[in-house]
């Protein structure tokens, strides 16, 4: 598991410098590394980063353009108010090509079969698949479900096409649909709706519109009222192509 409270103080006051771009990334994504110096006789803290710079953001039709990286924050924000640590922690903040998000890399353990993972419904998943619900994630592919320690703890990364007020949720994570959801989930639930009311609240019209945020607040209720899993929606294609 990431040190939450050391790994925000490096990610927002330490020095980046570029390793290399993700080639595979359509929003020019680039691994970094983060460099903070710390008081004698601590040692020099070293950290391996996602940096995607807003300038490299690739135009959408369907989001605004340059709100990307804003997006990618406010999922952060998000999962921390369900108290479940699902995404890792990532800031908004200035880098070498301007503003961007930079988040802290999770190195996925290699041994864990996230296919087997999505495919037999393993119920570690099933928070994953609440959160993108209060999100409205329109883009959880299989790659992005990052399993560390043999499994015991499953992080989500690539929130950038979050929180559209039009329902446009397409996951992988289908298979729990229309199933009740546990106590455990509702009160996830439940504290993201109640943050929603206060600081996350506050926190999230800095990064999203007033729309987004009264559409996410929307979705927490109706989540509870229903006290199950949504079903996919007929207007909108289920799954993200490619699905891994």
């Amino acid at each position: 598991m990431i040190d939450r409270g050391t790994t925000l103080e490096a990610l927002r006051d330490g020095e980046i410098a570029i390793v290399g771009r993700i080639v595979e990334s359509s929003n020019n994504a680039m691994l970094v590394t983060v460099t903070r110096d710390c008081p004698d006789p601590e040692p020099l803290l070293v950290l391996d980063a996602i940096y995607k710079p807003t300038l490299g953001e690739r135009p959408l039709d369907d989001f605004p353009d340059g709100t990307l990286a804003h997006r990618e924050v406010a999922a952060w924000h998000v999962s921390e108010a369900t108290g479940w640590g699902i995404v890792p922690p990532t800031i908004l903040r200035d880098g070498p090509f301007g503003e961007g998000m930079v988040q802290a890399f999770v190195d996925a353990d290699p041994t864990v079969d996230v296919v087997a993972m999505v495919i037999e419904e393993d119920p570690r998943l099933r928070r994953m698949a609440v959160l993108d619900a209060i999100m409205n994630n329109t883009d959880r592919k299989g790659g992005h479900i990052l399993p560390v320690d043999g499994g015991g703890h499953v992080y989500g990364v690539d929130h950038g096409v979050t929180f559209s007020p039009t329902p446009k949720l397409r996951t992988v994570l289908w298979g729990w649909r229309g199933q009740p959801l546990t106590p455990d989930e509702i009160e996830g639930i439940e504290r993201v709706r109640d943050a929603l009311e206060g600081d996350l609240g506050d926190v999230l019209t800095g990064l999203l519109s007033r729309a987004e945020v009264r559409a996410t607040a929307r979705r927490t209720e109706v989540l509870l009222a229903g006290g199950c899993f949504p079903f996919p929606s007929p207007d909108w294609p289920a799954i993200p192509w490619p699905p891994f």
